[in-house]
């Protein structure tokens, strides 16, 4: 996989995210992909070449390697960082959609008007997007979580495996190359994935505190201009003294 292209690809994503979104992009490419790329790819090599078995019958030591990866961890995590950066991918998709109707809007009717004050400011379908987006990848990393649980029965990685599993004569010994290694590896991988997750959430909380607030603030001046036009229909036959006590200044 060429992780370059995949980060040139993300790095538009920092100019429309928040400081929780730009920690996350962060701790994505630091803590996960450097530490894939340059270490755990490393540590995982073949190791199927080096999952042991104490029986020399053919095909023993495969059927059991199998029983018990059903799927490499290091070809897991690719999947889940494939997989949790896409969606940020939406937020520059709706932001570039929203550049092109803006430039259409002006070959339209001219530069001096605006279709968006601002194509990547979050506000309408662009807040849902994101919003949504952050939704998606919190859902996506439980997910994996989950399965390399449900696969591997728990987080640990055992040094001894016991298989029996046919064509294996009778009960045999496996051994995992470099166990210590792999678990201190996949244990930071999860604990990665857990902090990327907790960030999600502020960054979900954050997002929608501050769409609430800017509801409020909308709607706060919604009744005081219904609350003007209400003075203004009360006190038809004084416009002017009404106007110098909704707008008061210093004469002098």
């Amino acid at each position: 996989m060429d992780w370059k292209t995949f980060q040139a690809l993300l790095s538009g994503v920092n100019k429309y995210s928040t400081a929780f979104g730009r920690i996350w992009l962060s701790v994505v490419f630091v803590f996960r992909v450097m530490v894939y790329v340059v270490a755990a790819e490393r540590v995982w090599g073949d190791e199927q070449k080096d999952f042991d078995c104490n029986t020399k019958q053919p095909g023993c030591a495969n059927v059991c390697y199998d029983h018990y990866f059903p799927i490499s961890h290091i070809r897991l995590w690719a999947l889940q960082l494939i997989f949790v950066t896409c969606p940020s991918l939406m937020v520059v998709m709706h932001v570039t959609y929203r550049d092109e109707r803006e430039r259409k809007y002006h070959a339209k009717h001219g530069n001096k008007t605006k279709l968006y004050e601002n194509t990547g400011k979050k506000h309408g379908g662009l807040w849902w997007t994101y919003l949504i987006s952050l939704f998606v990848k919190t859902g996506i990393e439980i997910s994996f979580l989950y399965i390399l649980h449900k696969i591997y029965d728990s987080f640990y990685l055992p040094r001894l495996v016991k298989c029996e599993v046919s064509p294996c004569p009778n009960q045999v010994d496996c051994y995992i190359g470099h166990p210590t290694e792999k678990k201190v590896f996949t244990y930071f991988m999860v604990g990665a994935s857990a902090l990327c997750i907790v960030l999600n959430v502020c960054e979900i909380i954050y997002l929608v505190s501050k769409g609430v607030a800017r509801m409020a603030q909308k709607m706060k001046r919604r009744e005081r201009t219904l609350a003007l036009h209400e003075r203004l229909n009360d006190q038809p036959f004084q416009p002017i003294s009404l106007y110098y006590q909704c707008f008061p200044f210093n004469a002098t």
